[in-house]
This record gives C-alpha cells, structure tokens and sequence, in this order.
C-alpha cells in the first residue's frame, strides 16, 4: 500500500482464440483501479491501448504475492486480430478450473442469460459489459429492454445461491429472473453498496437482518436442503479443528499454543453458548455493511454464497469488525435487544462473547474451504487469509483471558 491507498495496476493480457489456441500477449497497459479481480476497467484499457475486445478467462500471475496493485497477466480470449507479442509461458489443464474461466465459458453463460431474458419478453438492447471475474464469482452487466439486469455465476462451492434467493423471495434480498446450477440472473437492485455506512442506517441493517433470521427459526432442515454450509455446532468445531492443523505451521508458537488451549476446551464453550438460548437459524455468512445495497431508503442484502445454518450471532465479528469502533458497544447493545425480543429469556450478550473468537474462527474455515475449491494460480486471492483469522482469533483468545472466563 502507498500512503495515498493502494498501489496502482497494470495489466498484461494473453490471448487466446475462443477455441483455446494461444495467440501471443499484449504488453501491460495501465488500469484505473488496483482490485485483481475488478475486470471492466481491464477491458476498458486494453481496448484504449490496443484497440482489442477480449474477455478475461482468469488471472495466471501477479508480480505482488497477494492483491491489489502490480502488474497482472490475465488470459483472455477475443474473435478479432490482433497484433501480439510471443509468450513463452504454458497454459495447462486444472481439474478446478471453473466453466467461466475456459473459453468459451463466458460465451455460454451469457447466451443462457439471454434466453432466460427471452423468456420474459426482454431482447438484449446494449453490449454485455463484463464487470467481475475471479475464483468466487464472474459477473456480467446486461441491458435488455431499458433495463440493467445482472449475472452472476459462481464457483460449484457456492451454487446454492440462486436457490437461496429463490426460497427468501419477498425478504429484503436480490430478486430472480431465473437461476440454474451456478448462475443467477437479477435485476439491477436501485442504491449503492453501503460501505462506508455510518450512524442509524447500521441499526436498520441489524433490524432487517434479525428480522430475516427470526423467520427461519425451526427451519433449519430447509435451508440445509438448499445446500448450504452446516454451521452448526458439531460440524462447525469439527471444520475449525481441520483448519487449524493445515495451517498451523503458518503460525507463530504464541498463536499455535493459545489456539490449542482454546480448541481443547470449544466442546465446553459451545455448551455455554447453548445455555444461552439461541436457536440455530440462518448464517449469512459475510453479514456487512459492504454487502447491503440501499436507494436512501430501502436496504437488499447481497451475496448468498457463504450462507449457512448456525447460530445466529455467527454473523456479528464480519459486520462489527467493519463499522468504527466506538460505535460497536451501542450497535452491539442494539443486536442483543432484537435477539431477546425474538428468543424471550435468552442472553444474547453473553452468546456474542462467547462466540466471539468463534467468528473469527469460522471466517478461517471459509477462507480454506475456497483455497480447496480453486486452481493454484487465483490462490494469490486467499492465500493467507486462514492464517490470518486464527491469528486474529489468538490475539482476541488473549484479550479474553486478561479479563474473566467464559465458565
């Protein structure tokens, strides 16, 4: 990162013809943005530079070990010719490769979206533009008869989403034009991402999110049908144990020695949490502001593709740890009164504490579940972030035991 932000990006592309055969590289071209997986700006530069329509397949390289910024080689395949340089690079064969990420893939995709808008009476009117791709999803823009609608494709890990929006259809979530195995068509949802979300909108998000747990209570065989990840206890200590021992090498001796200690005694932990009274329901499973979209009014929760069944604060260490810090006890306090409302005689502020490291921990599991689905060359996205959240978990172990046990 440089004192301003982070480091800017170039681009170097290698063409491939739709069929798969190598045509030769495009020298590095400067790109607006620093994010990797941020496409349309690639796209835009490479046609300013070179006068070429491509479409990204997916990263082969960054000179940097993890995003953003740097020089990036990106495969991408174009219908037109183009003046290329040699490369003496070798593009092999991945038994992870998504569908999206081969050529031809996008291509496929795309002609399901406009049939699927065919259905509805809506002929695209405007170019594709293609937005987003990486190892958790590919997007694409569309325009079709005045309006923008969305596809999105994701990784097999993460396919249950369409099916997911389709059985929380009428809550405050995208609604669906059509959805099959991987891909998802929507409509464009009105507002902008709530990143930078400050003061009472961060109350409405928690309101709205509880609201929609409350409603899957005693549902969870549901949701479980749907595919998505099982949070709940016993699966979930049996993940964080596994994720634990694979990336335990990764850690220091402190983190390796607290995260033992703490992990012995998880069994006696989640007893605790139990006691608190909370049922098991819905997991988001990337609950945060950035992942809220709103018009000054109404607020959609986006990107289903973490979700899961589990205990309901599960969500609470990825929102809180993405709001100011002095504005998390009365957030915290806000979140804790929805829940006894809900679950009358529970204590949702001790289960918050308790599950505190647990959070974190589970992000841990996540973040190794997507190393374990995608090709080596896009691990760059993930690579440390197991480490990182069980470190971020020790240091939180500790903060803990300087202040009084969980028993």
């Amino acid at each position: 990162m440089t004192a301003s932000g982070p480091p800017p990006r170039s681009a170097k592309i290698v063409l491939v013809t739709p069929e798969g055969a190598l045509i030769g590289s495009l020298p590095p071209v400067p790109v607006a943005t620093p994010w990797w997986q941020d496409i349309e700006p690639v796209i835009e530069a490479v046609r300013a530079h070179h006068g070429v329509e491509i479409t990204v397949l997916r990263l082969l390289q960054g000179a940097e070990p993890a995003p953003p910024g740097g020089e990036v080689t990106y495969l991408a395949e174009t219908g037109a010719m183009a003046a290329t340089e040699p490369w003496d690079g070798v593009l092999t064969e991945h038994p992870l490769r998504l569908a999206y990420a081969r050529p031809g893939g996008p291509a496929r995709d795309l002609a399901w979206a406009v049939d699927a808008l065919a259905r509805e009476g809506l002929a695209i009117d405007a170019a594709p533009i293609q937005v987003r791709t990486w190892n958790l999803s590919s997007l694409w823009r569309l325009g079709a008869g005045g309006r923008t609608f969305w596809l999105k494709v994701t990784p097999p890990f993460m396919a249950y989403e369409g099916a997911v929006l389709e059985a929380l259809a009428g809550a405050p979530v995208p609604s669906l034009i059509a959805h099959d195995g991987a891909r998802i068509l929507m409509p464009e949802i009105p507002g902008e991402d709530c990143y930078e979300a400050r003061g009472p909108i961060l109350f409405r998000m928690i309101d709205l999110f509880v609201g929609l747990q409350s409603r899957w209570v005693g549902r969870t065989d549901a949701l479980l049908a749907l595919g998505v990840n099982d949070w709940r206890t016993r699966s979930l200590v049996a993940a964080i144990e596994a994720t634990f021992e694979r990336n335990a090498d990764d850690l220091g001796a402190p983190d390796r020695d607290t995260l033992s200690r703490f992990l012995g005694a998880l069994g006696e932990r989640f007893e605790a949490v139990a006691a608190c009274g909370l049922p098991d329901t819905l997991v988001h499973g990337d609950f945060s502001p950035g992942n809220l979209r709103s018009d000054g009014e109404a607020l959609t929760l986006i990107d289903w593709g973490d979700s899961g069944v589990g205990h309901p604060l599960l969500d609470q260490s990825a929102f809180l740890g993405r709001v100011p810090a002095e504005d998390v006890p009365e957030l915290k306090g806000h979140w804790h009164e929805a829940w006894r409302r809900v679950a009358p005689g529970s204590d949702p502020a001790r289960a918050s504490d308790l599950l505190a490291p647990v959070g974190l921990l589970r992000q841990a599991v996540v973040f190794q579940g997507f190393l374990d689905g995608i090709e080596p060359s896009e691990r760059p996205y993930h690579g440390a972030d197991p480490a990182d959240r069980l470190s971020r978990a020790a240091d939180l172990i500790r903060y803990e035991a300087r202040g009084r046990s969980f028993a």
